[in-house]
């Protein structure tokens, strides 16, 4: 993924690099804070919202126990409809196809709509290295890109830049990729969106080719839907002859009826709106209205495998809406650059390592790249229950074990550095289950209390770094209970 890069360190330690920048921490807690409180104000408009969120993991799970059946009636009616589909089982086959269907265009420049699989594929490098150019359309990827910068969140990719910094790439940026911007350019909202609107408006009227993703497909009927705050992407879907869309698999609804409910919760769980300003469908080419040359890639890279761990397939639900980046109190201290990866924060935190493995430092720090305290379920639209897949993720790394790669059955090793680790839990595990030996251990910790250090040593030592080792009581529970109960129930 482009989120990544050679010499990635693993999380803790890019992260300990970002807790130090005090501007990007600002810049991450207003605008965190400021989306949650907005978003909370729109969930509770609602009535019903537990339900819709009840019925949104229904159809996604529905959808990709029946992926296979859902993926075929897909392709029917797009090609029906005038499109054609492509599989594509990685990046490398993606980006493949997507870069000789550019280059039979005769064309050396694209438009694109935001979309987090073309950057999960690093679709734009790929296309660069064969002479085609990408120009990113979405406000906050523009920044990004003139920027020569990485998305940091998934809704609001340049979160981590301040209204003076984005000014400042403006000016220097701006005129090396087209329309310069204006001398007198000053950080208000309004002129840096109207340098913005009128760099993008000669890409828009010039160019033949448009790239998107897609945040829904419908099988029944092949239609695909973005929605989106800014028109860009209606200017992308709608003016270019040739329209190429690279969608995951796991984009799949099954109906029109289905596609309801999401369109209810996904604005209100990112943008904090009752609706999405612009919701752009399409189904296939239409003479004389759009593009009159359709292609729809379709993206594994990955999906198969995670879809077949039956706890971390969960992850696979996600509408990306970006909220369980905006509670996150790890994420609002690291910022987005830490996870290496376009999808940064919890959901990162599970879907990263199961697309692309834990064999770097960089995935098999991830799963440990949250406190566990439960913010990121509590908001999620379609109820992933991401600290129970970070769990389970933190056990592969590990203990290692049998997973799904590449579509054949695999066995990892543990990873190295865990080993202390492995000792205290199967220690644990072994004193649980033999109840004499737990109480005679507990018996002399009592008892030797007041020898006991405040810190612990080793390995230990990073987590008593900042917490107090918890005092052992005077007298075990047990023993306590026998003492003042006679071990009997006094009910």
């Amino acid at each position: 993924m482009s989120g990544t890069y050679l010499g990635m360190p693993a999380f803790p330690k890019a992260a300990h690099e970002a807790v130090g920048n005090k501007t990007l921490r600002g810049n991450l807690r207003h605008a965190t804070h400021t989306i949650r409180a907005k978003r909370a104000k729109a969930v509770a408009e609602v009535s019903d919202w537990a339900a819709l969120r009840e019925a949104g993991r229904q159809i996604k799970d529905h959808t990709l126990r029946h992926l296979d059946r859902y993926l075929v009636q897909l392709e029917e009616a797009v090609t029906a409809a005038g499109g054609t589909v492509h599989w594509a089982a990685d990046a490398d086959e993606a980006n493949r196809i997507v870069t000789e269907l550019v280059k039979a265009t005769g064309q050396s420049e694209v438009v694109k709509v935001k979309s987090m699989a073309t950057q999960e594929i690093g679709l734009n490098e790929a296309l660069e290295a064969e002479g085609i150019r990408a120009y990113e359309t979405d406000l906050a990827e523009l920044i990004v890109q003139l920027g020569k910068d990485r998305p940091s969140h998934i809704l609001v990719p340049a979160i981590h830049r301040n209204r003076g910094e984005i000014r400042d790439i403006f000016r220097s940026q701006m005129g090396q990729w087209g329309r310069p911007a204006p001398e007198a350019l000053t950080d208000t909202p309004a002129e840096l969106a109207e340098a913005a609107r009128l760099h993008l408006r000669e890409k828009f009227l010039r160019a033949k080719v448009g790239i998107s993703g897609a945040n829904f497909m419908v099988a029944e009927t092949g239609t695909l839907v973005v929605v989106e705050s800014e028109g860009n992407g209606r200017m992308c879907l709608t003016l270019p002859e040739t329209l190429i869309s690279v969608v995951g698999i796991e984009k799949l609804v099954p109906t029109w009826r289905d596609l309801e409910v999401f369109l209810q919760t996904l604005p209100r769980s990112s943008t904090a709106e009752r609706m999405n300003p612009y919701t752009s469908t399409w189904t296939g080419t239409t003479g004389g209205d759009g593009p009159h040359t359709f292609h729809l890639v379709l993206l594994d890279n990955g999906r198969t495998d995670t879809l077949a761990d039956e706890v971390g397939r969960q992850a696979l639900r996600c509408i990306r809406c970006s909220a369980c980046l905006n509670v996150c109190p790890v994420y609002e201290r690291a910022g987005g650059h830490a996870y290496g990866s376009v999808y940064p924060g919890p959901i990162g935190a599970i879907l990263s390592p199961q697309l692309r493995g834990v064999h770097s430092d960089i995935d098999a720090s991830l799963p440990y790249a949250s406190s566990l305290c439960g913010a990121c379920y509590e908001v999620c639209p379609v109820a992933i229950d991401i600290p129970e897949v970070l769990v389970h993720l933190r056990e592969r790394v590990v203990e290692g074990g049998s997973v799904t790669q590449a579509g054949n059955k695999v066995v990892l090793k543990p990873a190295k550095g865990h080993a202390a680790e492995r000792a205290a839990m199967r220690a644990a595990r072994w004193a649980f289950t033999h109840p004499g030996a737990l109480r005679t251990g507990q018996r002399l910790a009592s008892r030797s209390r007041r020898f006991h250090p405040r810190t612990l040593p080793g390995p230990g030592r990073a987590w008593t770094a900042s917490r107090d080792l918890p005092a052992v009581p005077t007298e075990p529970f047990r023993d306590w209970w026998q003492r003042t109960h006679g071990g009997k129930d006094t009910k």
